[in-house]
């Protein structure tokens, strides 16, 4: 099955008429329902037989999401979620007691708490940058990381879009200012990549989290962590598993292969600690065929028309947008903070009983519409918005 921008056919099913919630949870296309429904059905008839299929389909959705952000499928691990991804390259970080982790105001908690554990048990230093700098201009973003960088830092770690407001963030001049002061930059790239163009090499990032069921539109439960092969000696793993070694299954083929002095893979494959969801990477290896297919760059520009669209009819009606400025500061969310005395979450249930499905996080109306989403779905977005 092919995708087409602006055509939500291959979503039979969604109830919704305008699904603007892609920065939640994205809804399943029917490619990845009939992916889901072959795995369980292989699972049901042939158990052990039904393996090959979900070794290949599993692969099939590493390799695809390293093509996805210009990585070797070597340097991508298949993890459960983005906050296990974190969590990993947090307990692998050789800390020292003294080094500085700075962090960013207003991100997810995924990219904070796995920090601050780290942190207090290793006698390091996590310190927060202010976001609104970057909101105002990405230069005055930079020049106040700069400030902070300069008293010494470890690793930097950022989302690549920020959740709430959708700030795309200057990724590779962070890693760059990051560089040049012997840290490391962790990537956050759960609200960016499937929709946003990213390259971890074009950008100079160490390590990158995505889990599966928001841009990328697989299942919940499945997820990729990226570690550029130059920062894997840096690290010494300590969330670890069977998987992890070299020639992990060599005994399961052959007599006298079971040891336990196996070294342990070089590369980013070092983090997969055991089965994974086979069926939730079966799913997304059909998502990512449709990404792949339709491309990032398209599936940029298809949403920034839609939101292009989208933000004055917001603004006319009260709303602040807070999409950023510069087109280097936008994402495929665009957030607006309510006129005064509007309860947002009561205007997304309200908006969610007519049909349209948008987020309130912290208080903002957010905007988040996919390669499906087609311009035509305004009306009933802006219908809507004038009956509450």
């Amino acid at each position: 099955m092919h995708a087409q921008l602006g055509d939500r056919s291959l979503f039979p099913d969604l109830r919704a008429g305008a699904y603007l919630a892609h920065a939640a949870i994205s809804p399943l296309s029917l490619p990845v329902a009939e992916s889901l429904r072959a795995g369980v059905a292989l699972g049901e008839t042939g158990g052990l037989a039904a393996f090959p299929h979900l070794i290949e389909r599993a692969d099939a959705a590493r390799d695809g999401f390293a093509r996805l952000i210009g990585a070797r499928p070597g340097e991508v691990a298949r993890v459960s979620s983005t906050s296990a991804g974190v969590s990993a390259i947090a307990s692998a970080l050789a800390l020292r007691s003294g080094d500085r982790v700075v962090l960013f105001e207003g991100e997810f908690p995924t990219n904070v708490t796995p920090w601050q554990a780290a942190a207090r048990a290793r006698g390091a230093q996590v310190v927060f940058v202010p976001l609104a700098p970057f909101q105002r201009s990405l230069k005055e973003g930079l020049a106040a990381l700069d400030a902070e960088l300069a008293r010494g830092c470890a690793l930097v770690a950022v989302s690549a879009v920020q959740f709430q407001t959708g700030l795309a963030m200057p990724l590779a001049e962070i890693a760059e200012r990051a560089h040049a002061v012997g840290a490391r930059v962790f990537v956050d790239g759960i609200q960016a990549v499937g929709a946003t163009p990213l390259d971890v090499v074009a950008t100079g990032i160490d390590f990158l989290a995505c889990a599966s069921h928001k841009w990328l539109m697989g299942p919940m439960g499945a997820g990729f962590l990226f570690v550029a092969q130059a920062a894997r000696a840096e690290l010494e793993p300590l969330s670890v598993g069977w998987v992890s070694h070299v020639d992990f299954d060599a005994f399961l083929f052959g007599p006298g292969e079971l040891r336990y002095d196996r070294p342990l893979s070089s590369d980013a494959r070092v983090f997969e600690q055991g089965v994974h969801n086979f069926l939730g990477l079966c799913g997304l290896a059909a998502s990512i065929e449709l990404l792949e297919g339709l491309g990032a760059e398209a599936i940029w520009n298809h949403v920034q028309a839609y939101l292009d669209r989208v933000e004055p009819e917001l603004v006319a009606r009260g709303w602040r947008s807070l999409r950023h400025a510069e087109p280097a500061g936008r994402s495929t969310i665009a957030s607006f903070a309510p006129p005064a005395g509007v309860d947002t979450q009561h205007v997304v249930e309200s908006l969610g009983e007519a049909g349209v499905a948008v987020t309130g996080p912290d208080g903002l109306l957010r905007i988040a519409p996919h390669w499906p989403n087609a311009s035509a779905e305004l009306e009933l977005l802006t219908a809507a918005l004038d009956r509450i």
